[in-house]
């Protein structure tokens, strides 16, 4: 099971600069390295992250695999009304895991 973590202020102020910390748990692997027999184990990464905030994306990102395995992204966004934050990580193998949290604006 997939866990993920967003942390952003309670409430902000309306026009105000917030941070968005998301981390994900995810074991990732290159498909480079060798098992205890030899074998290459499969690539298993997560290759994408996105955020919308009311529905407007505000921060994506591409990720390659020397990206380290339970990635922590943090991006900065501008508060401007009341809604969620919806999280989104693709990776290998058709995995797919969102994440929603809401932003309190005043």
């Amino acid at each position: 099971m997939t866990r993920a973590i967003v942390t952003l202020p309670r409430q902000a102020r309306k026009g105000e600069v917030i941070e968005v910390r998301a981390l994900v748990a995810h074991p990732m692997e290159t498909g480079h390295r060798p098992d205890s027999e030899g074998r290459v184990l499969p690539r298993n990464i997560i290759r994408r992250f996105s955020c919308r905030y009311d529905g407007q994306t505000v921060f994506s990102a591409d990720l390659h695999p020397a990206i380290a395995a339970n990635p922590l992204i943090v991006f900065h966004t501008v508060a401007t009304i009341t809604g969620p934050l919806t999280c989104t990580w693709e990776g290998d193998s058709g995995f797919t895991h969102e994440h929603v949290a809401t932003l309190q604006v005043a």
